[in-house]
């Protein structure tokens, strides 16, 4: 079984035989019912009309292999890896409450600590009760270390004593948890700028990743929490969660799509390995 077999797949090219105004009616509406976003979906419907047209193609099986390359270039953004040139390598992590912000943190804590890395984590969400908690279950379950302070101490804090401890250390990556809720976007943005003028000043050489962690079942709700952290945040990737049971992948197309920022890690199941690099190409293939 494939990675991505779990996501809901767009079964409309079994129903056609033929290339007609109603198979392209339907396809549009089966891609907006897979959270694509009914922009993204109306210039790649328009896009697969003018390559069979061009390439002479009849057929719905032509069509798929066709649609297949168009979504596969519409995810092509951006680097999907995340940038471990220069250690430490700091990767924030930022989202609202609820997503998996903190399960992502602990499965790429366990990940990258069997690849052979020093990894250190910083609990930096000072503002949710039991949220360092959390993150020490996560740290001890990897087997990693963790910074953290008492609840409501100031996260830059946390994070200067993180940066600290990577240095002394000599860690190869710091995941930082950052919180999911402040009383304001201003607070949120204040917090987040406050937090990378520590890492700047303390690991100057540092390699750099903001990651928005977003729960694939809130659809297009996703798309407007990417834009809102992208304003405040300058997010570099997406990590995406709950991709099985009744999530519908197209929202990761629509992300890409619309903010030009790559899906670095994408989450189908509970389990550690459950969460992994994203494949476009695979990717699409399931979805289809």
């Amino acid at each position: 079984m494939g990675f991505f077999d779990k996501i809901k797949k767009i079964g409309i090219f079994n129903g056609f035989s033929q290339l007609d105004d109603d198979f392209y009616d339907e396809l549009e509406e089966s891609l907006v019912m897979a959270d694509m976003g009914a922009e993204t979906t109306m210039e790649a419907v328009e896009e697969l009309k003018q390559r069979c047209k061009k390439n002479k193609i009849k057929d719905t099986e032509g069509a798929k292999a066709c649609m297949k390359e168009i979504l596969a270039e519409l995810l092509t953004v951006g680097d999907p890896s995340v940038d471990m040139s220069r250690s430490p390598a700091v990767v924030l992590f930022i989202g609202v409450n609820g997503v998996g912000k903190t399960t992502s943190i602990g499965k790429l804590a366990a990940r990258w600590k069997g690849e052979g890395k020093r990894v250190l984590l910083c609990a930096g969400d000072t503002f949710r009760a039991a949220a360092a908690d959390q993150l020490t279950i996560w740290s001890e379950r990897a087997g990693v270390e963790i910074i953290k302070q008492h609840e409501g101490a100031d996260p830059a804090a946390v994070v200067y004593d993180a940066m600290s401890a990577a240095k002394a250390r000599k860690a190869d990556v710091v995941l930082v948890d950052t919180a999911g809720r402040l009383h304001n976007k201003q607070n949120l943005m204040n917090e987040l700028n406050k937090i990378s003028r520590v890492i700047d000043r303390e690991c100057p050489d540092a390699s750099r990743e903001t990651l928005l962690v977003l729960d694939a079942t809130t659809g297009q709700n996703g798309l407007i929490q990417a834009k809102q952290f992208g304003e405040s945040a300058g997010i570099t990737g997406i990590v995406l969660t709950k991709l099985d049971g009744t999530a519908k992948g197209g929202i990761v197309i629509a992300i890409a799509k619309e903010l030009g920022v790559p899906v670095k890690y994408v989450g189908v199941g509970e389990q550690v390995g459950d969460l992994q690099p994203f494949d476009a190409k695979a990717f699409v293939e399931a979805l289809l």
